[in-house]
């Protein structure tokens, strides 16, 4: 079966992340989640992807708002999530019957938390109120007088409110004054037009050095010279370079060493994960999470397509939400950094319509907006399997998360010393839906605890993997720790938790 997930964003007051709204449905032609059929299929979404793939995966940590009906809660659909990190958000459509009162009171007293969505006041819904733990009000369908009367109402009685599709920076401003607690909708990435205002050095700079990794070929004579022009940039550059991911090839000191040692295709995204945290300091912390989503998620497309230049998708998203980066209009934004071609025209609605990288985007918008029906056509279009797409988003959300945390430990922690290795090694991997493969590549150094690899294909990060090889005295399951392309390869680093089974020598 296919399985559609996206995820929307909720804010706090301090525009920190709360959880995320996780949107879905059933296939490519249901555009609601009611009735007995869709609420079946339904359940087995939640099952195949928020279970296969890892809720963890999806949210990263954060509250999962997950819509529900009478029939779900009736069916028992909650009973597959963690209670503690979800909230059953109650659509509007429900019956409101005594039954589902009762049912809800008791859920809330086994620990469930419960939303009330697009709340409006009506009388007949009042008893869920005292229910549930959240309200969320639609601020465009609703009058202001009416929101702040069930502010008024609702707050005191200890019910968190939420602003739903909240649009524009003005909106989020006068739903804070008006004692909202929580926000949901796009006013992160639509910023106030400011014309002519005047973009800090240091944003100047991390444009600089995005506008260079657009070029199929990189000037690295002017990379370096960005670098070596910020303190910020060539920090960030030399503790990468000098972490556990480049082990064994000597300590770098310089800014063209460090360069070099990076190549191509991690130099692109070392750029973004070093330029975006400081292009968006003043930003909320989404706004990175976002942009790094959205250009690896483009990149996997582009990828599944078998489209050529698959470094560009990446850029494409990246350079997508340039215009709350610097909080200027995109086109503009665009002709700051220098952006041009097809990555210029896709984002400006100019591209031709057999454009490669005009579809990605397109499919990539339609499942942020869960139009299950677009994202099929347009990966008719490319060729690109749908029950794939979910996969990728997945890994996507993953990657970003992952990327902005810094999960590599740095060059000098590792407990254990790697020793070079040299042959052929077969590897059994498991991704996150079950599936399992058997992979072949180049040994290239092991440690008690761990093993290098260079395998032709990319695998996804925390994939399990299991090895048994008596010619290398390696046996045992590991995960995957990182996964970098080198040189037309993939460099792998996998480790054991108990051990890979290999001995150091005396």
């Amino acid at each position: 079966m296919e399985v559609f997930v996206a995820r929307q964003p909720i804010f706090d007051r301090a525009r920190e992340v709360y959880g995320y709204e996780l949107l879905f449905r059933p296939d490519d032609s249901t555009n609601a989640c009611d009735g007995p059929q869709s609420s079946e299929l339904t359940t087995q979404v939640i099952a195949n992807a928020l279970l296969s793939i890892g809720l963890d995966n999806i949210v990263c940590g954060k509250k999962a708002f997950l819509n529900f009906n009478n029939e779900l809660l009736a069916g028992g659909a909650y009973s597959m999530l963690p209670k503690e990190s979800t909230v059953l958000e109650i659509l509007e459509t429900v019956e409101p019957t005594e039954q589902l009162f009762n049912l809800c009171r008791g859920l809330k007293q086994q620990g469930y938390t419960f939303a009330l969505d697009d709340y409006v006041g009506d009388s007949r819904m009042e008893p869920l109120t005292e229910i549930a733990q959240l309200i969320k009000i639609d601020i465009q369908i609703t009058s202001r007088e009416a929101q702040e009367k069930m502010l008024r109402t609702y707050r005191p009685r200890g019910i968190a409110v939420l602003a739903e599709k909240v649009e524009t920076p003005e909106e989020y401003e006068w739903a804070k004054r008006a004692g909202y607690d929580y926000f949901q909708g796009y006013f992160f990435a639509r910023p106030a037009v400011m014309r002519g205002s005047q973009i800090p050095a240091g944003k100047v700079n991390c444009l600089r050095l995005l506008r260079e990794m657009q070029y199929p070929d990189l000037n690295f004579a002017e990379i370096t010279k960005i670098v070596s022009e910020d303190v910020a940039l060539s920090y960030k550059l030399l503790r990468y370079a000098n972490s556990a991911l480049f082990a064994g090839c000597g300590e770098m000191r310089s800014i063209p060493q460090a360069l070099a040692r990076l190549g191509e295709d991690v130099l692109r995204h070392w750029a973004a994960l070093a330029a975006l945290p400081l292009m968006a300091k003043d930003k909320p912390g989404e706004l990175v999470t976002h942009s790094l989503v959205r250009a690896r998620f483009c990149e996997r497309l582009m990828q599944l397509a078998s489209a050529q230049s698959h470094g560009l998708g990446f850029l494409m998203g990246l350079f997508s939400l340039l215009d709350a980066l610097i909080d200027v209009p995109l086109e503009e934004a665009l002709q700051k950094a220098g952006i041009t071609g097809p990555i210029r025209d896709v984002l400006v609605g100019t591209a031709e319509a057999d454009e490669p990288l005009h579809h990605i985007y397109a499919l990539v918008r339609q499942y942020e907006a869960t139009d299950w029906k677009g994202v099929s056509e347009a990966a008719a279009k490319l060729g690109i399997k749908t029950a794939a797409i979910s996969e990728a988003y997945a890994e996507s959300t993953l990657w970003a998360q992952q990327a902005l945390h810094a999960t590599v430990r740095k060059g000098n922690s590792r407990k254990r010393t790697r020793y070079p290795a040299e042959g052929s090694l077969q590897i059994l991997l498991e991704d996150a839906m079950g599936r399992e493969k058997v992979l072949r590549g180049r040994l290239l150094n092991v440690s008690v605890n761990g093993l290098q690899i260079e395998l032709e294909d990319r695998i996804p990060l925390h994939a399990a993997v299991a090895c048994n090889s008596p010619k290398h005295g390696i046996s045992g399951r590991g995960s995957v720790r990182y996964c970098n392309p080198r040189k037309g390869k993939f460099l792998v680093g996998l480790e054991f938790g108990n051990g890979t089974g290999w001995r150091e020598p005396a």
